[in-house]
């Protein structure tokens, strides 16, 4: 019987065998160069198939895959992710393999660090900015100003400084097999470069100390946090894989509420703004998490770029988000989307489709507890549009946007302005996806 396309290539992907043996030289603070041909399997120097998804248009996306032995480092503290990654206008090919997990929210030595710690010198507190903004007295007309936001701002500055990591182009950030690779209270950001590589990372806890309050944000006001676990601006040719991303272990349930509303500490897992493009995202696996990824960062984002390739992920514990999709050209296949509420959290839809957005949802498998409504998978604000087939709503096939229209004033559109062509992988049928991607989504599962 023959093997299907998707499945050989990720065999090839796990079998790849090691051609080199390891040379390890001590630099500086204690960042190790090795030959990335240290696994049984290489990782470090995969790269992404032809035509899987829009990543692989054009150039396609091979990241540091041509990384020379002095530009290849194995990292597993904060400080020597830090120095691997070097400046962002190195443009040199490298890969990063990053051992064991790696705590964003410590110094240089390695010492844990806490909101409190950010905090120190810059004048905020919590309860003093709570006092200062009470809509009671500040009212809701007006974003907050004066001298606790300045302190607010301030502290959330040293914060930034400490947790976000900006990856430079022709790079390749992949976990070591094994070892439990990952990055918790980090933002793995992807800025204004092209080729970027990012596999086999289990992203946790990343958490913004001093989310501000925004009284204008919906009737009732929200507080709103920074740091996604992986943020794409104005990226190109990005290839995520393999990758987990979580709240956990402090879940939204355990946030408290202040002028009414959640004080909000998490923002985005993956999300792809300010005009990234030529971007696949696959077998992946997003859990616990409320806002998930988010594709255009406005409804005035980039025309003709956030084109998107999301397949083969598993989506559980997810509120919303998974995608929504502004303006691009997004397909979304052989994903498996679980409804069921999960630590709390409670799914309102799955995918999104508003500003002119053009997605085509292809094979998919949904999951659906006893009561739940097929008409709340999908959501939309009348521009966007959702084509495609083969959607499975608990094995059945079902027509989602009938579904939805049927209900909502704003109706999704079934027609699309383009055709997939980069579509490696693609299932014939969604049936078997539950089981199939039960063993191969996620961190951990490349050897």
């Amino acid at each position: 019987m023959a093997v299907p396309s998707h499945r050989r290539s990720l065999r090839k992907r796990r079998t790849l065998a090691a051609s080199a043996a390891v040379v390890a030289v001590g630099i500086g603070a204690g960042v190790f160069v090795m030959s990335a041909n240290a696994d049984a399997v290489d990782l470090s120097h995969q790269t992404l198939p032809a035509k899987d998804g829009w990543a692989a248009a054009g150039t396609g996306t091979i990241g540091g895959s041509k990384a020379d032995s002095a530009h290849t480092f194995t990292v597993s503290t904060r400080a020597q992710l830090v120095k691997a990654l070097g400046p962002a206008s190195d443009t040199g090919a490298r890969i990063i393999r990053i051992k064991g997990t790696i705590d964003a929210n410590t110094d240089d030595s390695g010492k844990k660090l806490t909101c409190a710690d950010y905090a120190a010198g810059t004048g905020y507190s919590l309860s003093a900015y709570l006092k200062a903004y009470d809509p009671a007295t500040y009212g809701r007309s007006k974003l907050p100003s004066g001298t606790q936001e300045k302190a607010r701002a301030a502290a959330q500055a040293k914060q930034a400084k400490n947790i976000v990591f900006k990856v430079p182009a022709n790079t390749t950030v992949v976990g070591v097999p094994g070892t439990n690779a990952g990055i918790t209270g980090g933002n793995l950001q992807v800025k204004g470069v092209d080729n970027v590589i990012i596999r086999n990372l289990a992203f946790s806890a990343t958490e913004d100390c001093f989310p501000q309050w925004d009284p204008t944000d919906g009737a009732k006001g929200n507080w709103n946090s920074q740091y996604d676990a992986v943020t794409l601006r104005g990226a190109t040719h990005v290839w995520a894989d393999h990758n987990t991303f979580t709240d956990a272990p402090r879940l939204d349930t355990s946030d408290p509420t202040y002028y009414g509303r959640q004080y909000q500490i998490h923002d985005g897992a993956l999300d792809i703004t300010n005009g990234s493009d030529l971007v696949t995202v696959e077998r992946n696996r997003f859990t616990d998490h409320d806002k998930t990824m988010l594709i255009g960062s406005s409804d005035k984002d980039s025309t003709g770029k956030l084109r998107v390739s999301i397949h083969h992920n598993v989506w559980k514990g997810i509120v919303q988000r998974a995608p929504l999709a502004r303006i691009g050209q997004i397909h979304v296949y052989d994903n498996v989307y679980d409804t069921t509420t999960v630590d709390g959290y409670a799914p309102q839809y799955s995918i999104d489709s508003r500003a002119r957005a053009q997605v085509v949802a292809q094979a998919n498998y949904w999951k659906v507890p006893s009561g739940g409504k097929v008409a709340g998978l999908l959501s939309g604000d009348g521009t966007g549009s959702v084509a495609g087939s083969g959607n499975l709503v608990n094995g059945t096939r079902t027509d989602l946007v009938a579904a939805y229209n049927a209900t909502a004033a704003k109706k999704i559109r079934t027609t699309v302005n383009w055709t997939p062509t980069l579509t490696a992988g693609l299932e014939t049928s969604a049936k078997n996806l539950p089981a199939e991607l039960a063993t191969t989504t996620g961190a951990g599962v490349l050897k």
